[in-house]
């Protein structure tokens, strides 16, 4: 990890891109006042590393009720508004 200005990055921009590329992560500063990072995109197999959540993976662990999105009663709703 290198720290750098702002004004190193833009004199040399595509130098320190084509680091970043190389796996460095660079740490752009302002006023020595950090104010951003980048870093290498990871990839595994052409594709992001990030992980989806499965598709349905509580399925059968609860029940949502039918009436779910249904008005709530007048008594719950004025304790929620302090009535």
């Amino acid at each position: 990890m290198i720290t750098i200005s702002i004004d190193d990055m833009q004199r040399d921009l595509i130098g320190y891109l084509r680091r970043v590329q190389a796996g460095e992560t660079l740490i752009i500063t302002q006023a020595n006042a950090p104010v951003a990072e980048i870093k290498p995109v990871s990839k595994i197999n052409g594709q992001n590393s990030k992980q989806l959540r499965p598709f349905a993976l509580c399925e059968g662990n609860f029940v949502v009720a039918d009436d779910f999105d249904a008005p709530l009663p007048e008594e719950i709703l004025s304790q929620f508004e302090g009535r």
